[in-house]
């Protein structure tokens, strides 16, 4: 483990956790690696962390088809603690790419979003969901992160107002688009003319 805490090139870190089966590695294993994790210093570096945010989650989340253990939910929420810009430029683009539904994967970054993300990754989060368009399945995310009452940038706010104002007529029977735009109505007031 002390290896992780130097600088390695990609393809040695990707080789390392290969060579650890860290992608297949049981859940409670997975859990107490984490643990080591945010207990080295000095900090992993962004690329490092990114690495292996792709490594530890990716296959694991992309795949869900029930809620995660509380294994795999106590693994994520601890690494997204300390690294969660990397985990959201890793994960979360990954899965609003992701074809279908992904009703668990919805519900996963709703909860990452309303427990674990830092202001500025929320901010990150919304950024990515604005850039690809909006479904359905989406819709939960962006209420997530009203919840949250964060001050955006003015910027990303004026983005997320454009964004519904452009989508509105494909959502025109959507119960769940009418709420968010309550929402932004409501939490945003003072901002949105």
């Amino acid at each position: 483990l002390s290896l992780m805490s130097h600088p390695l090139c990609h393809p040695q870190l990707e080789g390392l956790c290969c060579f650890l089966q860290l992608s297949t590695c049981p859940e409670p294993f997975l859990v107490r690696f984490c643990s080591w994790l945010l207990a080295l210093t000095p900090d992993l570096s962004y690329t490092s962390a990114a690495v292996l945010a792709q490594q530890l989650f990716l296959r694991r989340v992309l795949s869900l088809t029930q809620p995660p253990s509380r294994h795999l939910m106590a693994a994520l929420t601890s690494f997204c603690s300390k690294y969660s810009h990397p985990f959201c430029r890793v994960l979360v683009a990954a899965v609003l790419q992701e074809p279908g539904e992904g009703a668990e994967q919805t519900k996963l970054m709703c909860e990452l979003v309303e427990e674990c993300l830092e202001p500025h990754s929320v901010q990150l989060l919304l950024s990515q969901v604005l850039e690809v368009p909006l479904s359905e399945k989406l819709l939960p995310v962006l209420q997530a992160v009203l919840g949250r009452q964060e001050v955006l940038p003015p910027e990303l706010l004026d983005l997320l107002v454009l964004t519904l104002c452009q989508q509105a007529p494909a959502f025109a029977t959507s119960l769940n688009f009418a709420r968010l735009v309550t929402a932004v109505l409501t939490v945003y007031q003072s901002q949105v003319s």
